[in-house]
């Protein structure tokens, strides 16, 4: 009868086993029971906080760059009143800073701001009356030309065609056609970009096409929240960021880096942080240091010359002998206390004090490096798991067992991935944060033991609870006995939970502690639990009944559909469909208590980082 019972009992539920305790399980400490249950019901509760979302980012593709480029143009051309060329102007040269543009207007005044970009204060019309002659005379080639072969700009100033489209190729192909200038000398203002197209598309249709796809890039490389997507071989996407810059994204293609550097993600570093590491390892500094320490240059070959005896008398392969005290050149008979014709008895101890100080900077870099790299070389085995697992997820899956939710594996695959690349990064930080390198006038020694112990004592943690999760996630669990699978679940949920625990914990502590009270601000894209925010693609909705080639209604339609254009070519009307928020945070070094990804969804749905998915 109890074996009946036994088997007609439910499978168990993962949320019912989440909230089981175990009390014999600790790995914060080992005398502090009540100390991890306070820290895995506070993940618990760390769900429900209202949402903190610190950037919206989109995926701006080849089709959704024109749509995105016009929404910005459509708010300054019906804000301002502007023609469409006047309004990419004023974009153009405040980087596409909608909101910048409109705050300078309330302290700059209309005409300041207009004359700085380069847009003409008083617009001149060009079919406004008859000509008062029948011909032109242009100043540059000084030949008189049929005002149909002439172009006068909206600042007055008129030249043949001729002239003015020799001058328009030179200029786009220097790399300055988003902003070509007017050639009359002293002459700030910005020639209109329709005039252009005509004239150059007449001669050089591939370089009329050139043009229109520089002045359609602007809104990527003038603007500060819109980046190219640093992928290899390029996708082709750029992203665009609203609200804090200091983020790491994930693109459509797969690509995770920081948004502010454009390097892969590699928070808890600071950017500056993370150049230096990647500068160091990269161009082996410390080989270089460690020839300093222990070889001494001859004076006569120069060559790196390594003391292998106690004699201080030194032989190069060259045949030169010289002074390991002083390295200066000597002659080859000595005793043990002397060299013949030689004294350098004004060696101080100073010489010994820069030695042993560069012995020790190297030292401390095999330090940090030998775990980053250790992690980093786990990181990459630990890779290799999702398919083995997957497998073993199957085979449990198919066998006659009271456990059919196996989800918890890949949550905890998914949060060893994020913890462990979080712990790895976490070296470089320590090695610059603890370091003279960046932050040696800004911290008391006192100051610096104390804080160091405090990064350290967590990291300590967080790598000893990462490695224990990772032990779990390896076991062989598809043969195990339902009570060995329901104890090896409740491991290593509650160890998902107290890794995450501590990666908030670490990053409130450089947030908070570590990083704030300098004066040099270090900002660090912030900790999500659920892993970075894959961006969401900008749509455009194309409708075919009302395909025209006209462009946005405004003061001067303007047809841009010219031979040579390779991307836009016709203009449909586009429909936005995107983040409503305009408005652009200003990042901040103190954030708020709580997963800086928001509270809501699964409490591990992450993300594989880049450089694990791509193996995998």
């Amino acid at each position: 009868m109890g074996r009946d019972a036994e088997e007609a009992s439910p499978p168990v539920s993962l949320s019912e086993l989440e909230q089981e305790e175990d009390d014999n399980d600790c790995y914060l400490s080992d005398q502090e029971d009540d100390a991890l249950e306070e820290s895995v019901l506070q993940v618990l509760e760390d769900e429900h906080l209202e949402d903190c979302h610190w950037s919206a980012t989109s995926v701006i593709t080849k089709e959704s760059l024109l749509a995105a480029q016009r929404e910005d143009l459509k708010k300054v051309m019906e804000l301002l009143g502007l023609k469409e060329h006047h309004a990419r102007t004023l974009l153009i040269h405040y980087r596409w800073d909608v909101e910048r543009i409109f705050e300078l207007l309330d302290q700059k005044g209309r005409d300041r701001l207009f004359s700085e970009a380069g847009i003409p204060l008083h617009y001149t019309n060009n079919a406004a009356g008859p000509p008062s002659s029948t011909e032109v005379t242009c100043l540059v080639c000084y030949d008189d030309v049929p005002h149909s072969a002439a172009s006068k700009m909206d600042c007055g100033h008129n030249y043949c065609n001729d002239c003015w489209t020799e001058y328009f190729i030179v200029k786009i192909n220097e790399g300055q056609s988003r902003r070509v200038r007017c050639m009359a000398p002293k002459c700030n203002a910005i020639c209109d970009e329709v005039i252009i197209q005509k004239l150059v598309t007449a001669r050089r249709p591939d370089i009329a096409g050139r043009f229109e796809r520089f002045l359609l890039e602007s809104y990527i490389e003038d603007n500060d929240t819109v980046k190219w997507c640093p992928s290899t071989p390029h996708c082709g996407n750029a992203i665009r960021v609203k609200g804090d810059i200091y983020c790491e994204v994930e693109c459509t293609c797969g690509c995770q880096f920081c948004f502010n550097c454009s390097l892969k993600a590699h928070s808890p570093c600071s950017c500056m942080m993370w150049e230096l590491w990647i500068k160091k390892c990269r161009d082996e500094s410390e080989t270089v240091n460690w020839i300093t320490v222990n070889t001494k240059p001859c004076p006569k070959c120069h060559k790196p010359v390594e003391k292998n005896g106690g004699c201080n008398l030194v032989a190069c392969i060259c045949g030169q002998s010289f002074c390991w005290l002083c390295g200066g050149a000597t002659g080859r008979n000595h005793t043990w206390s002397s060299i013949s014709g030689h004294s350098c008895g004004r060696f101080t101890e100073d010489q010994t004090k820069k030695t042993e100080q560069a012995r020790r900077d190297l030292y401390r870099y095999m330090h940090y490096h030998n775990r980053y790299k250790a992690h980093t070389d786990s990181l990459k085995q630990e890779a290799k798991l999702k398919g083995d697992i997957q497998g073993k997820v199957s085979i449990s899956e198919n066998k006659e067992s009271k456990i059919k939710d196996y989800s918890w594996v890949i949550n905890g695959l998914n949060r060893l991935f994020r913890s462990r690349r979080v712990l790895s990064y976490s070296y470089p930080f320590a090695f610059y944060m603890f370091g003279d390198e960046i932050f040696k006038d800004e911290m008391t020694p006192k100051d610096r033991e104390l804080k160091q112990n405090l990064f350290e004592d967590l990291q300590q943690q967080l790598e000893f609870n990462v490695e224990r999760l990772s032990g779990f996630l390896e076991k062989d669990f598809q043969n195990f006995t339902d009570d060995e699978v329901m104890d090896t679940m409740k491991h290593v949920i509650n160890l998902s939970n107290v890794v995450d625990r501590l990666c908030k914990q670490m990053y409130q502590c450089i947030e908070n502690d570590l990083l704030y009270p300098l004066r040099t601000p270090h900002n660090i894209a912030p900790y999500k639990s659920k892993g970075l925010d894959r961006a969401s693609e900008l749509h455009i909705c194309w409708d075919s009944a009302e395909q025209s080639s006209q462009p946005i209604k405004c003061s001067q339609d303007v047809h841009r559909s010219q031979p040579g254009s390779t991307i836009l070519g016709k203009r449909p009307i586009l429909q936005l469909h995107g983040s409503s928020s305009d408005n652009r945070a200003h990042p901040s070094h103190k954030r708020e208590r709580g997963d800086a990804n928001g509270g809501g969804g699964a409490l591990f749905d992450l993300n594989v980082p880049a450089e694990v998915a791509d193996k995998i």
